[in-house]
């Protein structure tokens, strides 16, 4: 072996170990540890370096479909591998690539594959791609997508692949008002990722998940005179929302590509590039595939359009869970069609990585044509100095390394940045419900000193010039926020204790809490772990984390201060409101007796009962007026012999058969 080949192994070794952990980090624990860039530019030159050797050692990612999956749902193997595509950056080879066929041209979305099968009409399986041989089981969750259709006309065995995706307008809506992070999602990708795997498909249902079907692998007795096309116009008179494609030959496709790239700027759905499927599926399917891509299609990457500028400085971002991000300011470049002169560098090793220091000429892109990122660091003087104070607050910063990745954190847990989250409970909607509050007006006001505590949001008076002239309030803003302050002030106990975000209290067991102890809160405070116990969904972990807020002096100052602020109403009692203690119910489908689902469960509460949504061995009563339905609720209340009710079922129950709304 040559000195040259040697070398060049050394490199491609280096280079599967980086890349490798890159795919780990990202795929499995929602972390970036080097950019879309670098990681392109170190893949390419893997498979420059294994053409040139002719060498392929084992484990590169070049062969690998994709990384392991780890998850406590179901696995299942595939029938036939999911394959990866290969790809190019170039429209020419593209048109090479089709020659004189036909094709589909449609969107690369970013999200999560998933595999549906379809019996007798019923979606009975939903499979995630996991590493393109085993997949996770998410039929559950699949089922609470928001459009896949549950039931379809056709009859016979249906297999399609598509892509859970969560579009841009409910990624930016849920990271604004979600209370159950630490911290805002970095892309919709993670956040579907997450979403369609979660143990809990409320959780699911919540997320808002599409489905965007682009294969169809399975349909029996079905003739499609060898078309794609023909396949997808049928799955979408199945009822399936199809990924939007345009027919191309060698000719037509740099137009539709143009199309495309002009249309991404404000496409809704994330999107990484572009797939060319050929039209004609025997000739696409007697092509074969390789050890790792399908040769009957391609993707398209969007080639960087790429910028050199100037490094002005290190802009230090402080967040809610005390992560202090660095973010490269730089003269204003056009990118994409549009002037970009911020970029976020994701942590310090990255940081550190490309050397970077005030004045240095650096290259900046767009990842997908949308996110800023630095390509490259051309000087590499690497004069950036780590802020030893938090920007917020002052107080000390200490560098953790979590894995091989090292992060700025904030030390002072008094500040300010991270009392976003304890005040976006406090006036979220099931606590005081303050309306206008956003995270981003709590955040001006925390960083302008107007908000210390909680007692602080009702004496916005204090600052009324300051708030009207910040950048977009006003005079309008100003009134329209102390009016739903005011309106806040009335407010029950339950929802005053929910909002103190105390660990594992939620809205159901503050109101146990108050029934409990009869709406005395000095009591409650003060109260010891074998009083809590007794209360119905209060175990020894939540009693721990009661007695353990209510220990500090800081935290009864707070509530005391709040309290002074709020008149309590008072809920009256009566002798029915111990008639369901103890019983679990789930509400699903649609109410005739009561205004709708949540004045039932407020019913139900009321009477010592508690609301899930899910059926589970600890359900006692399903509430569904459509009693005799096949709806996964009845299905799995049937198999663990769970009483159904209707609405009139339980009005009998709870002795209320005259129930008004």
């Amino acid at each position: 072996m040559g000195e040259n080949q040697s070398t060049d192994l050394i490199r491609m070794k280096e280079l599967t170990a980086r890349l490798l952990e890159a795919s780990k980090t990202y795929y499995q624990e929602s972390r970036e540890i080097m950019s879309n860039f670098e990681y392109d530019q170190m893949y390419d030159e893997l498979l420059k370096l294994e053409a040139e050797t002719g060498t392929v050692l084992a484990g590169s990612p070049t062969q690998k479909v994709g990384y392991e999956i780890l998850s406590e749902l179901p696995k299942e193997a595939h029938e036939a591998p999911m394959l990866s595509l290969d790809k190019t950056k170039e429209v020419t080879e593209l048109q090479s690539w089709l020659g004189t066929q036909e094709a589909l041209i449609s969107w690369k979305l970013d999200g999560l594959t998933i595999v549906l099968t379809y019996e007798g009409g019923e979606l009975v399986k939903a499979v995630t791609r996991g590493n393109g041989e085993i997949g996770e089981v998410i039929t559950n969750n699949a089922r609470v997508f928001a459009n896949i259709p549950l039931k379809i006309a056709y009859p016979g065995q249906l297999i399609l692949r598509g892509e859970a995706v969560i579009k841009y307008s409910d990624f930016n809506r849920i990271n604004g008002e979600i209370e159950d992070v630490d911290a805002k999602y970095k892309n919709p990708r993670n956040l579907c990722s997450g979403s369609v795997r979660q143990l809990n498909n409320q959780i699911t249902a919540q997320r808002n998940v599409n489905f965007e079907a682009f294969a169809l692998v399975r349909a029996e007795n079905v003739d499609f005179h060898n078309s794609r096309e023909a396949q997808f116009q049928w799955l979408k008179q199945q009822g399936f929302d199809v990924v939007e494609y345009r027919r191309v030959t060698a000719e037509t496709l740099p137009e539709a590509v143009s199309e495309f790239a002009e249309k991404i700027q404000t496409y809704d759905i994330p999107s990484d590039g572009l797939v060319l499927l050929l039209e004609d599926i025997a000739y696409g399917e007697s092509l074969g595939r390789t050890a790792k891509f399908p040769r009957n299609s391609i993707a398209f990457k969007w080639a960087d359009e790429i910028r050199e500028t100037h490094l002005q400085e290190i802009e230090w971002s402080a967040s809610r869970t005390g992560l202090i991000n660095p973010v490269a300011i730089f003269e204003p470049v056009e990118l994409e069609g549009t002037t970009v002169s911020r970029a976020s560098v994701h942590n310090i090793s990255i940081m550190e990585a490309l050397e970077l220091g005030e004045g240095d000429t650096i290259t900046v892109y767009k990842a997908n044509m949308i996110i800023p990122q630095i390509a490259e660091n051309l000087t590499r003087s690497g004069k950036i100095r780590i802020p030893g104070q938090c920007p917020v607050c002052g107080g000390a910063t200490e560098i953790r390394q979590m894995n091989d990745v090292r992060s700025l954190y904030c030390t002072n847990p008094d500040c300010q940045a991270k009392k976003i989250k304890s005040f976006a409970l406090l006036v979220s909607r099931d606590a005081l419900n303050i309306d206008g509050f956003s995270e981003a007006t709590l955040e001006k006001f925390i960083a302008a000193g107007f908000i210390h505590t909680y007692a602080d949001i009702f004496h916005l008076d204090r600052h009324q010039e300051a708030i009207i002239s910040m950048e977009g309030l006003g005079q309008r803003s100003y009134d329209n926020l102390t009016a739903a302050v005011k309106k806040a002030s009335d407010t029950t106990l339950p929802r005053v204790i929910y909002g103190l975000g105390i660990a594992g209290i939620g809205l159901a067991n503050a109101k146990m809490l108050c029934r409990e102890f009869h709406s005395d809160f000095d009591r409650m405070r003060h109260a010891k772990a074998e009083e809590l116990i007794l209360v119905d969904g209060i175990g020894a972990v939540l009693a721990d984390a009661w007695i353990a807020y209510f220990q500090s002096e800081k935290n009864n100052q707070l509530v005391d201060g709040l309290l002074a602020e709020l008149t309590i109403e008072q809920e009256a009692e009566s002798q029915e409101e111990a008639v369901l203690a103890g019983e679990t119910f789930v509400i699903t489908g649609s109410v005739e007796h009561f205004a709708n689902r949540k004045v039932l469960q407020e019913v139900i509460e009321a009477r010592g009962g508690k609301v899930t949504g899910s059926v589970t061995a600890k359900t006692t009563y399903l509430i569904n007026n459509d009693v005799a339905s096949n709806s996964s609720k009845n299905k799995k209340a049937k198999e663990l012999g769970i009483p159904i009710l209707s609405e009139q079922d339980f009005l009998e129950l709870i002795g209320e058969n005259d129930h008004a709304n």
